[in-house]
C-alpha cells in the first residue's frame, strides 16, 4: 500500500503527516523524508501519526534514528496523535518515555 508524506512548514517547525502502514516497504521513503528536515533550521520536527494504523519495526527503526539525528543536530522531534494500534507497537517496545509523544499535533507544536 505504501505511505503518502505531507510536509507542513511554519517558522520553526515543520510537520510531516503520515498516511498509511509503516513498514519494511515504505520505511525507506518515510527516512528520504525525514533526512533533509534535519539539516534545513527546523527547530521542531512533528510527525503526525494519526493517518497511522500500522507499524513495524522497519518504522520504528526509521523513527529511532530520527531521534538521533534530532539529538546531533539539536532540533526538537516530537511524534503525535497515535493511534491505538501504533500506540500499542510504542508500549510493547516501552519507547513512549524514549519519544516526546503528545495527543495531538498542536500540543506537539506548542513550544
Amino acid at each position: 500500500m505504501g505511505i503518502d508524506l505531507k510536509l507542513d512548514k511554519a517558522e520553526g517547525s515543520v510537520t510531516i503527516t503520515v498516511s498509511g502502514d509503516i513498514d519494511m516497504s515504505s520505511s525507506t521513503k518515510m527516512r528520504d523524508a525525514l533526512t533533509p528536515l534535519f539539516q534545513n533550521n527546523n527547530k521542531v520536527i512533528v510527525v503526525d501519526l494519526s493517518g497511522v494504523s500500522y507499524i513495524d519495526s522497519s518504522g520504528i527503526a526509521t523513527l529511532v534514528e530520527g531521534l538521533q539525528w534530532s539529538h546531533n543536530s539539536n532540533n526538537k522531534f516530537r511524534l503525535a496523535a497515535l493511534t491505538p494500534g501504533v500506540k500499542d507497537v510504542f508500549e510493547i517496545a516501552r519507547l513512549l518515555t524514549v519519544f516526546e509523544v503528545f495527543d495531538t499535533k498542536e500540543q506537539a507544536l506548542a513550544p
